[in-house]
């Protein structure tokens, strides 16, 4: 039986997204107070009767290091007030690459975040989540999870604002990613291929590249984080002679100054509204609503 939601709270910054998802799924907005005292200790306060009501917490885990604490502080709250399933809807979700202990004496901090919020949640639902070593969510996280997939979004954006696209993956295994948007964009891809010499030379190639010398060539993936994949990506397309390239990522995380590294060599990045940042413009308010709603 799917559970019914009646109310939203939000820690995450876009205020238009917590509104869509609200009016999306006919949610009260949730109120409250929060606050810090003069010693940096949070203050909480909750201004609506939450007792045998089912919620939904959203929020945007960019950078969780620092959002976590008032995160839990609230669902802990929402818990003992009484409040029936607490469902966690972020956007993006962190603590995936850390998925295997690649040397002596690491935390594998995937695992263990997982089950910091599997202890605070009912079920979890979030967007295009950094798997790896993971084949499914299910694998670490002991609550229900759904996984939207912004591929469609991203597809219909390159449909209508790139003239004659073609998508390019940086390796083969973006190749699976970049086929499935290319082929709801009706696009064509392809994907770089690499020929290592050395540990600093690497031959890179574009296959079948006088085909696509008159294309708009589309860089797509999961998370941008420093952006080392798509500027190395981005050198070698203007040196084998193709237009300046656009940039699509679902997550930009943007470390180190990247987007303003990418922004000054790509002809545009784009990124969705799951973490905010000014080149937010692909929309996954409707995909967040509709994976709550396929929740079971």
């Amino acid at each position: 039986m799917t559970t019914t939601w009646h109310r939203l709270y939000s820690l995450h910054e876009d205020r238009a997204l917590a509104q869509r998802l609200r009016e999306s799924l006919s949610l009260e907005e949730g109120r409250f107070d929060m606050r810090h005292f003069p010693d940096g200790e949070s203050y909480l306060r909750l201004l609506d009767e939450v007792q045998n009501r089912n919620v939904v917490v959203l929020a945007d885990l960019y950078q969780p290091d620092r959002r976590i604490l008032p995160l839990l502080l609230l669902t802990e709250t929402l818990r003992d007030l009484g409040a029936g399933a607490v469902l966690l809807v972020s956007s993006y979700l962190p603590y995936m690459r850390q998925d295997k202990r690649f040397h002596s004496g690491e935390g594998v901090t995937s695992r263990y975040f997982a089950k910091l919020l599997s202890r605070y949640f009912t079920a979890l639902v979030t967007i295009d989540p950094h798997l790896h070593r993971y084949h499914d969510l299910s694998e670490i996280y002991d609550i229900p999870t759904r996984v939207g997939h912004a591929a469609p979004m991203i597809a219909e954006w390159i449909a209508t604002n790139v003239d004659k696209p073609v998508l390019i993956g940086p390796d083969s295994e973006s190749e699976q990613w970049v086929e499935a948007v290319a082929k709801q964009a009706g696009a064509p891809f392809t994907v770089l291929s690499k020929t290592r010499h050395g540990d600093r030379d690497v031959e890179v190639s574009v296959p079948q590249i006088e085909r696509w010398l008159d294309h708009t060539p589309v860089l797509v993936d999961d998370i941008i984080s420093s952006g080392h994949t798509m500027l190395e990506t981005l050198s070698h397309l203007e040196r084998l002679g193709l237009p300046r390239a656009v940039c699509i990522g679902v997550h930009g995380v943007f470390a180190e100054g990247a987007d303003e590294k990418l922004t000054a060599v790509a002809q545009r990045v784009v990124t969705s509204n799951a973490i905010p940042h000014p080149t937010n413009a692909i929309d996954i308010g409707g995909l967040l609503a509709a994976s709550i709603q396929e929740l079971d």
